[in-house]
């Protein structure tokens, strides 16, 4: 495992250990505190961090985020990071993980902003079709609502037929290649909220408010060799 050389931005300004495993990218973006948390509840310490030196060294990366897709955007282009992020990902093949607007920063494009995304995955981020929704969906889609797993995957299986998690958001996915979805919802009609593309892996929903399902997934992620 990596040795940890630096570890500023880690929890409480001190360094957890001397090993680098799960690196939380740190980037203005969202509150993480329930994701380190809930990892910590399952025995794993995470470093959050924007440091080059740390991200370089970590064995598992998450995205977390929330709010605008061009103020995300903005914010991981003005840390510098995104070119070392890009090697870690698709060359080096480091499992990084995208939690709600940390998946969407995947995608190509998004109907809420202008700024190009990361494009890790085919895929644009879009509104929701009003017209599709019935009288008591609501945007943003905010609440429970039970996945439905549409392939076998490294971090949903195996998961409860009732499995539900916790969504806040008013756009979502839209995949061009349905091998990379691996679960959806129904908010209206069905939507894609988690994808698997080799080491790459997102969610749409908030594992870290999702309670056992949430905890479950996690465990998945952290879990893989």
């Amino acid at each position: 495992m990596a040795q940890a050389l630096a570890a500023t931005g880690a929890l409480g300004g001190k360094v957890l250990g001397e090993i680098i495993v799960i690196a939380i990218i740190d980037y203005g973006a969202g509150n993480v505190a329930s994701i380190v948390n809930m990892l910590k509840r399952l025995g794993h310490a995470a470093v959050l961090t924007s440091d080059p030196v740390v991200l370089e060294q970590a064995e598992k990366i998450i995205l977390p985020g929330v709010g605008h897709f061009d103020y995300g955007m903005e914010k991981l282009e003005a840390s510098g990071i995104i070119p070392l992020l890009d090697r870690r990902v698709l060359e080096e093949k480091v499992p990084i993980l995208g939690i709600c607007l940390g998946v969407q920063l995947f995608t190509k494009r998004s109907d809420e902003g202008v700024r190009p995304g990361l494009g890790w995955i085919d895929a644009e981020t879009v509104a929701f079709d009003r017209s599709r929704l019935g009288a008591t969906d609501r945007v943003p889609h905010m609440g429970w609502s039970t996945l439905q797993v549409v392939r076998s995957s490294r971090i949903l299986t195996p998961m409860d037929d009732a499995a539900r998690f916790y969504f806040v958001h008013s756009y979502h996915l839209r995949c061009q290649h349905r091998e990379d979805v691996i679960g959806q919802v129904t908010h209206g009609y069905p939507i894609d909220v988690a994808v698997e593309r080799g080491n790459i892996f997102g969610v749409q929903f908030h594992p870290e408010k999702s309670h056992r399902f949430g905890m479950e997934m996690l465990r998945n992620f952290v879990s893989l060799s």
